[in-house]
């Protein structure tokens, strides 16, 4: 088949013009600029976008990401580069004085001791204390968070032998406000308090170049406190801040992605590596415009807030930049058209769903980076497909909302499709299961029974083909039933629609909701019916007598067990102990999630002999949040 190819964008703002229509399969890719073009099967547009280009008035952010076409990552610092003439520009931080009405802009003298310059300097000859606190006092916000190796700071050359600063205190912080009133070292201005951790407090100096190591943990502010010399003149001629190893924490949004009209957005795939003690947390968002945000203007009636301009004019964000100060009232998210940012995907996996539970013009993606003083991450792309959507809208629902843990149950899908002129319909559905289905039983449409076929069934749940829906059936009632089991309180089944004629598209995701006035559910996910404190159920043996003589009959034992309601992978052991509670064999040590498992026995022991005749208990232990829960079954081993 003919393959073609988008136009291969840089993305002056990562936004496509607006308007364009969307006729076929589309893959999109941020970064890994110099791989080749994606090999899918069928026609295609591709559309290459830059990390590099990323601009705060399209809602991206760049802070503390080395950014290059193939890659971003945690910023790296050289512990020889003096990040100080860095906070106002570069790093996006501030340097501030504290003055009798509070923390302000620095003063104009101030200047001399990040300018770069050896050959001038700040006098502290006490005039900052004519109106002002007694002491110097500075504060350095770097715009972020780093691992600090040293300060240096020192007069100029011609009076480092009685210039020095005699008594000065340097203090930080990480800016996390749930730390605020907690700091050894309280500030107090005008009645509001600010307090840092102390570092270094030297009463009486003999240095001309002083030199702070600084304790390695993530600091976003340096506070330098300098007191009047007993001596005379101190002098700074240079204050300089010097940080080690990746950025403690980082993060990189991409600017809004217009895909030109509402698509359907399918899978991710993403390219990138952690060291160990790194973490790179990958996620994303869709909406229906182009600003993910409300903007709020403070009136100065009383605590009243207004989203619109005194000129009467809804607030975006140039218009909210433009605001002073004291008007700006913050930024909120736009619940109405924007989902929320996703639980972050697991990044090892390389690949995932992307979020969006219906079509969608506009997306964004988020990388949030943690790392260590030796311990870095990298993505090097993010890809993702989008299609026409196949129809306007498609609730589902799931009914009963409620199930027995581990049960067999039997369920109805129910889904109802909004077609509009120029939406394709569709001829399959795919619905998400805990474990391999026991069973699909029937398809409605309309309440009538029509033919299907399943055309997949794993351990992940099934698909199934029906007869087309179009725009001559649409709001039409489609009911599939089935049988599974559920394991955990909050169970989700969600649901795809698909055209087999196009199957190199993206399945459109289906939408919790009313979809049958008639059910109370409007829910695809099943709670359990009673939500037990165990965490272990149906532990289950095929034989209590293991007889492993290798004459076919009993030479190994079938375990089968229940886990509910864990949170994630949990650590999981099958161990086999003598009465006097001696471990004589382990079964299984492995990670497992809520579900129904399987493991056997073939009566051996942990030297890998067989165990002698007798009665045994075999153990089943679970490790989660709410603690350890076991289970115990006696055994027999015969001969």
């Amino acid at each position: 088949m003919k393959r073609t190819y988008g136009l291969m964008l840089t993305a002056t703002v990562l936004m496509l013009t607006c308007g364009q229509s969307i006729e076929a399969l589309t893959i999109y890719r941020i970064g890994g600029e110099n791989l080749p073009a994606p090999v899918v099967e069928g026609s295609f547009e591709f559309v290459q976008l830059s990390w590099a280009e990323v601009n705060t008035l399209s809602h991206g952010l760049s802070q503390l990401v080395d950014v290059n076409e193939d890659f971003i990552a945690p910023v790296k610092m050289d512990p020889q580069v003096n990040l100080t003439p860095k906070i106002k520009g570069e790093l996006g931080g501030r340097i501030q004085w504290l003055q009798w009405i509070g923390w302000g802009v620095h003063e104009e003298p101030d200047v001399f001791m990040w300018d770069e310059d050896p050959e001038t300097a700040y006098l502290g000859d006490g005039h900052f204390a004519s109106h002002n606190p007694a002491q110097k006092h500075l504060r350095f916000d770097l715009g972020g968070r780093f691992i600090l190796d040293r300060l240096e700071f020192y007069p100029r050359a011609k009076f480092l032998e009685d210039r020095f600063i005699q008594k000065f205190l340097i203090g930080y912080t990480d800016g996390d406000p749930l730390k605020d009133g907690t700091r050894d070292l309280p500030i107090v201005s005008r009645g509001f308090v600010t307090d840092f951790f102390v570092a270094a407090e030297i009463e009486e100096s003999t240095e001309g170049h002083i030199v702070v190591e600084m304790p390695r943990v993530p600091i976003q502010t340096v506070l330098f406190q300098g007191f009047e010399n007993s001596r005379g003149i101190w002098e700074i001629a240079e204050f300089e801040i010097y940080a080690i190893g990746f950025a403690p924490a980082a993060v990189y949004r991409t600017n809004v992605i217009d895909l030109g009209a509402p698509a359907t957005i399918g899978r991710m795939e993403w390219s990138g590596s952690q060291d160990s003690g790194a973490e790179v947390e990958l996620s994303m968002h869709a909406g229906d415009d182009d600003d993910p945000n409300n903007y709020w203007r403070f009136t100065f009636r009383g605590d009243e807030r207004s989203r619109f301009s005194s000129a009467g004019k809804a607030l975006d964000l140039p218009a909210y930049n433009k605001l002073e100060t004291a008007e700006k009232a913050g930024i909120t998210h736009d619940t109405r058209n924007w989902d929320f940012w996703s639980t972050p995907f697991e990044f090892a996996q390389r690949r995932g769903e992307a979020s969006a539970n219906r079509p969608r013009r506009y997306v964004r993606f988020r990388s949030q980076f943690t790392s260590t003083v030796e311990a870095g991450s990298r993505l090097d792309y993010i890809q993702f497909q989008t299609s026409p959507p196949l129809s306007t809208q498609v609730l589902a629902e799931i009914v009963p909302f409620e199930a027995a843990a581990g049960e067999i149950t039997p369920f109805t899908y129910k889904i109802k499709a909004r077609l509009e002129e120029g939406d394709r319909g569709f001829d399959g559905i795919e619905i998400g299961t805990p474990t391999l289905p026991a069973g699909v039983d029937a398809v409605r449409i309309s309440g009538e029974n029509v033919p299907f076929e399943i055309v997949r069934m794993d351990s992940s749940g099934f698909a199934v083909s029906i007869p087309r829906i179009d725009l001559q059936r649409t709001e039409e009632l489609v009911e599939v039933d089935f049988r599974s089991q559920v394991f955990k309180f909050g169970t989700q089944f969600p649901g795809h629609v698909f055209d087999s004629q196009r199957p190199q598209e993206v399945p459109q995701q289906l939408t919790p909701g009313d979809a049958d006035p008639l059910s109370d559910s409007d829910v695809l996910q099943v709670d359990l019916e009673t939500v037990e404190v165990k965490r272990i159920n149906a532990f289950e043996m095929s034989s209590s007598v293991i007889t492993p003589n290798a004459d076919g009959v009993n030479d190994e034992v079938i375990i089968r067990y229940d886990l509910l309601n864990l949170s994630g992978s949990v650590p999981s052991t099958i161990t086999v102990l003598d009465l006097s509670g001696r471990m004589v064999a382990q079964v299984l040590s492995a990670a497992a999630g809520s579900g129904r498992y399987r493991a056997t026995w073939n009566g051996t022991g942990t030297d890998g002999d067989l165990l002698a005749p007798g009665l045994y208990l075999l153990r089943l232990e679970v490790d989660s949040d709410q603690g350890t829960s076991v289970a115990m079954r006696s055994i027999s081993v015969a001969y």
